[in-house]
């Protein structure tokens, strides 16, 4: 059977075109294909338009140029002369008509499956911050009140990236990218996730489970993954949140079940101890040396990164506290704001995420440290 030289050169491009689409995925200069099995479906989709719309452009751009290069002026051709056709506008009104609703039935179907959070196993919810995430755990199979929820930090030492602390340090592996604590899930069972923010807008995104949802304050919004395989998936904030936009890694653990379930018991019992070692915190006296120890790596994990490691902040942005009227000022106000945060700032409440001790101690820290000198010795009870 012959074929046409045009079929064989549209043939050989469509090729082409499915062979690139595939050493651009491996490369990683395509959509990340995935582990899971909705994003699988995203990348098929996504294939399937730039396939259609490769098809479209060779057919238009052929047209026209076999038209420029066989009926040009120079060879003695005249262009016609007419104002409107209705059959070429009818023409090319069905046939898009037609394109589009092959391109939509897939879509959809997608579409409806990646807002279909029903019968979920688990349900996390995740809240963005500047600059971190909160995961907490709100039912799992036919537990509710599970009781378990963490901040999660990213954890590559700050003189890796921060150039006050000395640029050049060797960088590790997964620089920018791991965390103190990350999110752990089970495999094989659909998890429900409903994310929102506190401040201003962030987006959770996880390229291996193909989600990526606006973080939007005020507002739940939801999407699911069911994760096929065990091991460690990395992502990012995908928003611009912010100064430190960059240092927002997801980090998502995926367990065997059984495995979880452990992991899952633990986490209630540390939380119970956690809540009783506080409680018996606020009856202690911490000496000065252990506050300011404990103190500097607080304030070195939660507050440097507006405030500066250094205490003078960034003028105009974040103000400094060294020498501030908070630090040397009456503890009573340093205390309330440190707990209860700042309306209409960016100043949070540290009352929710810290324990009584690292309270008192990232107070005292910042009452003592770069020449304030206050000698103010805050107690875990004082901040109740």
């Amino acid at each position: 059977m012959q074929f046409s030289p045009a079929f064989r050169f549209t043939a050989a491009l469509l090729g082409t075109v499915a062979y690139c689409g595939n050493a651009f995925a491996e490369m990683r200069l395509d959509m990340t294909k995935g582990v899971t099995d909705i994003s699988n479906q995203i990348y098929d989709v996504h294939f399937l338009m730039l396939t259609i719309c490769a098809v479209i452009a060779i057919i238009v751009f052929g047209v026209m140029f076999i038209s420029i290069f066989k009926h040009r002026k120079s060879q003695g051709h005249k262009a016609a002369q007419f104002h409107e056709s209705t059959t070429v506008e009818i023409i090319w009104t069905i046939i898009p008509f037609f394109i589009l609703i092959v391109m939509a039935i897939p879509a959809t179907k997608v579409l409806v499956a990646m807002d279909d959070t029903s019968e979920s196993a688990l349900t996390v919810k995740v809240t963005g911050s500047q600059w971190k995430w909160h995961y907490e755990y709100l039912s799992y199979e036919e537990q509710n009140d599970l009781n378990v929820g963490f901040f999660s930090l990213l954890s590559t030492p700050r003189d890796q990236y921060d150039e006050l602390e000395g640029p050049g340090a060797t960088k590790g592996e997964h620089y920018l990218l791991e965390v103190d604590k990350p999110l752990v899930i089970p495999a094989n069972q659909k998890v429900r996730f409903l994310i929102t923010a506190d401040d201003v807008i962030h987006s959770w995104w996880v390229p291996d489970f193909g989600l990526k949802r606006d973080a939007v304050p005020g507002f739940i919004n939801e999407l699911w993954a069911n994760v096929p395989k065990t091991g460690t998936y990395r992502g990012q904030c995908a928003e611009l949140c912010g100064k430190d936009h960059g240092f927002m890694p997801v980090v998502v653990e995926v367990k065997e079940q059984a495995e979880f379930k452990t992991w899952l018991a633990a986490q209630q019992q540390a939380k119970a101890e956690a809540d009783a070692a506080a409680t018996a915190s606020l009856g202690k006296d911490m000496s000065m040396e252990e506050l300011m120890a404990e103190g500097e790596q607080v304030y070195n994990a939660r507050c440097a990164a507006c405030h500066q490691a250094n205490g003078l902040g960034l003028p105009g942005v974040f103000p400094g506290l060294k020498d501030s009227p908070i630090a040397k000022g009456p503890v009573a106000a340093h205390i309330n704001i440190v707990v209860n945060g700042k309306a209409g700032s960016a100043m949070q409440a540290f009352g929710g995420q810290l324990t009584p001790s690292e309270l008192a101690s990232v107070i005292t820290y910042e009452r003592n440290a770069w020449g304030n000198s206050t000698g103010d010795v805050v107690q875990p009870r004082d901040v109740q």
